[in-house]
């Protein structure tokens, strides 16, 4: 299935899995720093949204010679039934990368128990070794019902080897408490719990057997995309498209553009600082350099990046705002 001559076998492979903006994607840069310089990695990222940036920002950060392979799925084509996307993006990687160790990002939208079935099923069982499932989960969303009453977000707490209370550094006194108390009381009070910031995972924690079961019954999730997916899509003559995707109460919009569009920094930033979205991340080529943006909880973080081929921009909200496409272009440095 793979097509290659040299066969792969027992990949040590880990989910790492939480809710929007719980910092699966900070874990997971904090890992490849602490990889082994001998060992490849392989890291397959799925997304909500039909754009596809934390690919984009984590191959700005990292490179095949570092013995890091990253490959993204968008669209949210991960978490349905049917999984051909990511069978094909994950047999493309295994066969390039040959690697080490295979981490799978899930959407913080995706459902974890459909992501461990597609990977535990006769393709590739002999192909992986399924080790902990890491959920990552921001201890304050605990005071708001809307997490507590998503399915996916405490289907990501059940299906978790271990828990990791993240972003310790923002929680208020009782924070840690009440999730402690809300894993004991809805899940399993053996269930192990850590915490930490900043995604400060510590390595050792990717080791061991899941304990996690596979769900056996499919269920159908509808996102409403393409068939062609707009990251896979040509730009047009205008020099950029956008696309959107709605699913579990939530809406995305992403736009791409291509090399002709050059941002002001001070601009982009003033904008994407005062955007009131779940979740926002981009890659820009500005005036002043490559950046990489993450806006979560209200705080914008700008990462400079060694690569970037094309701008873009995806946004995750309750409400779409039809003016954003004309701000960002607002943002675009006059190219005359």
């Amino acid at each position: 299935m793979l097509n290659d001559n040299t066969p792969i076998k027992a990949v040590p492979t880990n989910i790492i899995t939480g809710f929007l903006g719980a910092g699966k994607t900070s874990a997971i840069v904090h890992l490849l720093q602490n990889k082994p310089k001998n060992e490849r990695w392989a890291i397959l990222v799925n997304e909500f949204g039909e754009i596809g940036i934390d690919g984009s920002l984590m191959q700005g950060q990292y490179s095949e010679e570092q013995g890091i392979f990253i490959r993204e799925v968008p669209g949210g084509c991960m978490c349905c039934a049917a999984g051909l996307p990511m069978q094909i993006a994950l047999n493309m990687l295994l066969a390039k990368a040959k690697p080490d160790r295979l981490l799978i990002e899930p959407t913080g939208l995706g459902h974890p128990r459909e992501v461990l079935e597609a990977l535990s099923n006769e393709h590739y069982q002999d192909v992986l070794s399924i080790q902990k499932i890491i959920t990552l989960v921001d201890a304050r969303q605990l005071k708001d019902e809307r997490y507590t009453t998503h399915e996916t977000f405490n289907q990501q707490i059940a299906i978790a080897d271990v828990v990791i209370g993240n972003k310790q550094d923002l929680y208020d006194e009782g924070d840690k408490e009440r999730l402690s108390q809300y894993i004991d009381e809805h899940f399993s009070p053996s269930k192990p719990l850590a915490f930490t910031e900043q995604g400060q995972l510590d390595p050792s924690l990717l080791s061991g057997s899941t304990n996690a079961k596979a769900a056996h019954a499919h269920a159908h999730h509808h996102h409403s995309h393409q068939s062609v997916l707009a990251n896979e899509q040509p730009l047009p003559e205008i020099g950029f498209l956008k696309a959107e995707n709605q699913g579990d109460g939530f809406l995305s919009v992403g736009w791409r553009f291509d090399q002709r569009y050059q941002f002001d920094r001070s601009k982009l930033y003033l904008f994407l600082s005062g955007l009131e979205v779940e979740r926002m991340k981009a890659v820009f080529i500005t005036n002043e350099g490559l950046f990489g943006y993450n806006l979560a909880d209200g705080s914008l973080k700008e990462l400079a990046i060694d690569a970037c081929e094309e701008s873009r921009i995806e946004m995750i909200a309750k409400r779409l705002d039809d003016g954003w496409e004309s701000q960002i272009l607002h943002c675009a440095v006059d190219s005359e």
